[in-house]
């Protein structure tokens, strides 16, 4: 493609857009409603992901040994445990540890009555595992093959919490592609109707065009940039506001609501815009390109 024809192309398609301002503006919008949702929900839902995410990790599998069972055995099956795939980390804890932690949070002002136990150790086969997950949906298949290795006793597992997770997850995973599908169809629909009316508008002035030889790509490529500019400069105004709006939440509730952030933690506002700045002038250039071509196709017989 040459020089000539690509700037022919950009200055057509700018003129296409103030040749239809009515629709291009409300193309425009639409695309600047749709990227906001679609901004909006992303950092909803990865805030709200990273919260189950670290929900996620704070659930523990705990793994109790037969009476008898030498540290051998126990460090032997923690190796095995921490070599599978959905396992995080493994904690040891000794029974002397436990002991020890159970003084502290029973018997915190009553020495006298720890001192009682002299050398004893109530807790003698209270030595365990701590195992954290990577991925609570595998909690019960990683159970299942801990029961099956030497020594172990008993298995203590939260299964309420890790379905309530996987649930969450799933959900996320559902509501996320149901409303970005329906913001890109109507993104698509908007954009299809403003070039629909420029091709209408041009049909003249095309057919004189391919009468003195014109191409079918100088014809058509004006509409697609068309397409292209209306997406992105949609995706840009949002993206500032978004930017703005976070900051200013953020803020706000550090400020006047400290209890929540001690709940949970936002992700910093340039790490989140990170990703979604690209994603949605990608998004946003993406569904002006299709919706302009799909409709060249279907509109525009040169």
């Amino acid at each position: 493609m040459r020089i000539n024809t690509l700037f022919y192309s950009i200055k057509q398609g700018f003129k296409n857009i103030f040749r239809n301002k009515m629709f291009s503006l409300a193309s425009i919008a639409t695309m600047a409603a749709c990227i906001f949702m679609f901004g909006l929900f992303y950092i909803v839902v990865t805030n709200f992901s990273i919260m189950v995410k670290t929900a996620e990790e704070g659930v523990a599998v705990t793994v109790f040994f037969n009476e008898g069972t030498t540290e051998d055995v126990i460090k032997a099956d923690k190796a095995q445990i921490e070599k599978r795939a959905e396992v995080g980390k493994v904690d040891y804890q000794s029974a002397a540890d436990a002991w020890s932690d159970y003084q502290k949070e029973y018997f915190e002002g009553y020495d006298d009555a720890a001192a009682s136990f002299g050398d004893d150790n109530p807790l003698s086969n209270s030595a365990n595992l701590q195992v954290y997950l990577n991925d609570v949906s595998m909690q019960q298949t990683l159970v299942n093959y801990i029961k099956g290795l030497e020594g172990v006793r008993k298995v203590n597992q939260s299964q309420d919490v890790a379905n309530t997770l996987t649930d969450l997850n799933k959900l996320i995973s559902y509501v996320s592609g149901g409303i970005i599908l329906i913001l890109l169809c109507v993104a698509i629909f908007l954009i299809s109707n403003t070039v629909t009316t420029g091709i209408a508008v041009r049909r003249e002035e095309i057919a004189i065009m391919k009468l003195i030889g014109a191409t079918d790509f100088l014809v058509r490529s004006p509409f697609v940039v068309e397409g292209i500019l209306i997406g992105l400069i949609g995706s840009a105004i949002p993206l500032g506001l978004l930017s703005v709006i976070y900051g200013k939440i953020c803020a706000y509730i550090a400020n006047k609501f400290s209890f929540i952030g001690n709940m949970m933690t936002f992700i910093p506002t340039k790490e989140i815009f990170s990703t979604l700045v690209p994603v949605a002038l990608i998004l946003g250039v993406g569904i002006g390109f299709l919706g302009s071509r799909f409709t060249i196709r279907k509109h525009l017989r040169v």
